[in-house]
């Protein structure tokens, strides 16, 4: 019987694999698609996406093909400075298409070991207490442990499994797509600077290899929003916002997106779980929603590693809806907010000024992009510290970094006492004992997603807590 079979080999299916595979859980993927389909709707990874690619031992990878940025225009299209003392040590974003990021994922999951079937549409799911399985197109059926559906806004798991996707409908539609254009780009420049003057949803910008960018707003809500627009289509509104279509040719690739907002009433039901867009929708307002997914299969990873291996604890796995649902939501409140802002009326441009005088205040731009990059996020560990909840950053220490330290998505207990211990654990969670001037504390305990599980300096109080995450010591497992 496989482990867990990942259905959807976008980038949160993909991440998912990776983080399995690094606690040998024998993962296949599933992905409907024969091949790539080169859309880039996704273009870059937010500052915490960066610190997990470093946690992982990947950024150099998307470093040496992407451009770091520190962008303003994060929310809503209102520009502000990037802010000072953002709480990472990476305090920028990295510019990579979508297709680049998951060429890169692809990569990293193969090498350790995933196996990856493509054409592979299910249309059948089941499940008993034993596990999951899953019917392809042509009849075919696979067994596995866990099943988890990374397939896209169009879950096909999500359907079977009969989950509620409650939420508004989309009530504005915009124009998506790259192809070529014969207007110089001094011209396109000038009329894009006029347009985005009372119209934010429009773009043109250059890409590689001569194609261009282009998004405009449609004239309404297409009923079936599965099927590409043409380039007429795409013609007709660009001469409709912008007075021209700019020549544009020979396109890549079309497609259209709406600002519909829903969530998955439940990410885990028994033995089938959900990430990425399978979980939540949302218009792509501040470019989360990507990094959301990703950020989704890094929550969940080493969760269901735990209960594939049998040291989980109770609960563990059901924290994933627990810790990941109400960020969802989070992320679906905000896209809403910014389209208000993007609006054209007088009420949005007015709500737009006033938000952008109150990004002046370093606070408010600091607490909005934290959102927007997800650095700000802290999980509900109950009470205590500041730090309890939150990842901690890349701090300096005086044998390297702590990110080089989690490559292996364990456990770490940071010990800055040299008088803890994580015997018991030594299976699960690595013991570093050293120092770092950037932290103020005696000792953290770290999940292997770098969130912060316990601060302290006493053994008994660790090891009462130590269960709570990465379950019985390895002496009373063993007893048992």
């Amino acid at each position: 019987m496989i482990d867990v079979i990942v259905v959807g080999g976008g980038p949160t299916g993909l991440m998912l694999a990776c983080e399995l595979r690094l606690h040998d859980v024998h993962v296949v993927v599933l992905e409907k698609l024969a091949e790539p389909t080169g859309e880039s709707r996704g273009q870059g990874l937010h500052a915490r996406s960066v610190e997990m690619m470093d946690q992982r031992g990947l950024l150099d990878r998307f470093l040496a093909v992407s451009e770091k940025f520190q962008a303003g225009g994060l929310f809503g299209g209102i520009v502000k400075p990037w802010p000072d003392r953002l709480d990472t040590a990476h305090p920028y974003g990295v510019a990579t298409p979508q297709p680049v990021t998951e060429r890169l994922l692809h990569e990293r999951a193969v090498e350790l070991g995933t196996e990856i079937r493509r054409g592979w549409e299910v249309v059948g799911l089941s499940q008993d207490e034993a596990g999951v399985t899953v019917e392809s197109a042509d009849g075919t059926h696979l067994r596995s442990r866990y099943v988890v559906g990374c397939d896209g806004g169009r879950s096909s798991v999500r359907k079977l499994l009969g989950v509620g996707f409650p939420g508004e409908p989309a009530t504005v539609e915009t124009l998506l797509g790259e192809m070529e254009v014969t207007e110089d780009p001094t011209t396109i420049a000038a009329v894009v600077e006029e347009v985005r003057k009372t119209q934010l949803r429009f773009g043109v910008s250059p890409g590689e290899n001569g194609v261009w960018r282009v998004v405009v707003p449609a004239d309404g809500v297409a009923e079936d929003r599965a099927t590409a627009p043409t380039l007429d289509k795409f013609k007709q509104q660009l001469r409709a916002v912008a007075g021209t279509d700019f020549g544009v040719h020979s396109p890549r690739w079309l497609s259209r997106f709406g600002d519909a907002t829903r969530q998955a009433e439940r990410y885990r039901v028994d033995r089938v779980l959900l990430a990425g867009d399978a979980a939540h929708i949302h218009p792509p307002t501040g470019g989360q929603g990507l990094n959301l997914g990703v950020q989704d299969a890094f929550n969940l990873g080493w969760k269901l590693a735990a209960a594939v291996n049998g040291w989980a604890p109770e609960g563990l796995l059901d924290s994933y809806h627990a810790e990941r649902h109400p960020v969802g939501a989070r992320v679906l409140d905000n896209t809403r907010a910014q389209i208000t802002l993007l609006g054209t009326d007088s009420g949005a441009t007015a709500l737009r000024e006033l938000f952008a005088t109150l990004m002046d205040f370093e606070e408010v731009n600091r607490y909005v992009t934290e959102m927007i990059t997800a650095v700000g996020i802290r999980y509900d560990f109950g009470e205590g510290h500041e730090l309890l909840g939150r990842r901690l950053r890349d701090v300096q220490l005086k044998q390297g970094r702590l990110y080089g330290l989690m490559h292996g998505g364990r456990g770490l207990l940071l010990d800055q006492t040299g008088r803890l211990s994580v015997a018991g654990w030594a299976d699960r969670v690595d013991h570093v004992v050293d120092v770092s001037e950037e932290l103020d504390v005696p000792a953290v305990l770290l999940r292997p997603d770098g969130h912060v599980a316990w601060i302290g300096d006493d053994q008994e109080d660790l090891l009462g807590l130590l269960p709570k995450w990465f379950g019985a010591a390895t002496e009373i497992r063993a007893a048992s």
